[in-house]
C-alpha cells in the first residue's frame, strides 16, 4: 500500500501581499499608540466610540 501526497505551490498576488502587509503595519502602529498613551487618553477614547456606536456604558 502506498501513499500519495500531492504538494501544491501556493501563491499570493501582490494585492494580497499588499493587504497583509498593510494590515501588519496598522497592527504594529496600534500597539505602539496604544503602549505610549496616558491610560486616560486612552478610557476617553474607548468612552466616546461607546457613545458614538448608542452603546450604553453608564
Amino acid at each position: 500500500m502506498t501513499t500519495q501526497v500531492s504538494a501544491k505551490a501556493i501563491t499570493h498576488s501582490d494585492s494580497q501581499l499588499a493587504a497583509i502587509g498593510t494590515a501588519l503595519l496598522a497592527g504594529i502602529f496600534l500597539l505602539f499608540i496604544a503602549g505610549y498613551a496616558q491610560a486616560t487618553a486612552l478610557h476617553d477614547a474607548a468612552h466616546d466610540q461607546r457613545h458614538a456606536m448608542a452603546f450604553p456604558c453608564h
